[in-house]
């Protein structure tokens, strides 16, 4: 009996209470269409985002590919920069392209290497370093992140948007109630003895 109880105090808005005002049922009416477009919306833009991003995480893993190198000059250990120690250097490597040429070319290594080691650098499509793609995992993952993201910015839209409706409401009958106090009010002031 209690749960039909809350439904009631739920539904107050839309029931028949001779206190109910027509901007009563136009706030119940923004609340349902707010959490309605929230699910639904929030919901559609989480899982395209989580799509297109798993697409281009998929692109990248099958257009590059790894090229094994020789490293030509020592990379040093990492230098502290403004933001913090860097982990990762320019470092010049030689390796054999697809045709059979002898390439030459710089890249980010980790530091602390030396010249002559054998290191496996990442390539694109038109033979240009790039970073390694990420694994299915870190796709996968990245790509919930960022359709929970996605998600979460539409809530805020949404909600915004229906905090600023109902502030409307509020202001108006917030005045509707101060022209009826205008009218009421006089009648009050007399005092009884």
């Amino acid at each position: 009996m209690a749960g039909g109880r809350y439904a009631k105090k739920w539904l107050w808005r839309w029931g028949g209470n001779p206190l109910r005002r027509r901007d009563d049922i136009v706030e119940a009416w923004i609340v349902l269409a707010v959490w309605t477009v929230f699910a639904v919306g929030g919901t559609v833009a989480g899982l395209v985002t989580a799509h297109a991003a798993d697409e281009v995480f998929a692109r990248q893993r099958a257009e590059r590919h790894p090229v094994r190198a020789l490293l030509l000059d020592d990379v040093p250990a990492g230098t502290t920069t403004l933001g913090g120690t860097s982990d990762r250097r320019m470092a010049r490597v030689r390796w054999t392209a697809s045709d059979g040429s002898a390439r030459t070319g710089q890249t980010l290594l980790k530091t602390g290497l030396k010249a002559g080691s054998r290191v496996t650098v990442w390539q694109d499509g038109q033979g240009r370093f790039t970073v390694a793609p990420r694994s299915s995992t870190e796709a996968a993952v990245e790509s919930g992140f960022l359709g929970t993201g996605a998600a979460a910015g539409f809530a805020g839209l949404v909600f915004g948007a229906g905090a600023v409706a109902r502030w409307r409401l509020d202001r108006r009958r917030v005045d509707q109630w101060g022209r009826e106090w205008d009218l009421v009010g006089p009648r009050w002031s007399h005092r009884t003895t």
